[in-house]
């Protein structure tokens, strides 16, 4: 078995900026903004909707044909 080559061990430098106030390590990415405050009441029911249909079926993200479900669960017809 080889041993690791410690000279480039050492020259290692870690380049990730942890004081950037963008997003600090350990902060969840979610697919949708964690506030519905400044949303329309049209649009914050969907995201309501959208929140409770991830939660029920355990989804992170949820694909195009998923939300068009939760539109149409809510009503919502092409005319």
């Amino acid at each position: 078995m080889t041993q690791p080559d410690t000279a480039l061990a050492e020259v290692f430098i870690d380049r990730r900026n942890y004081d950037n106030p963008g997003s600090p390590p350990g902060v969840e990415r979610r697919q949708f903004a964690n506030s519905h405050s400044e949303l329309s009441p049209d649009a914050k029911e969907l995201a309501t909707a959208i929140d409770e249909y991830k939660l029920v079926h355990r989804r992170r993200f949820i694909t195009f044909e998923e939300m068009l479900g939760v539109i149409k669960a809510l009503g919502y017809r092409k005319e």
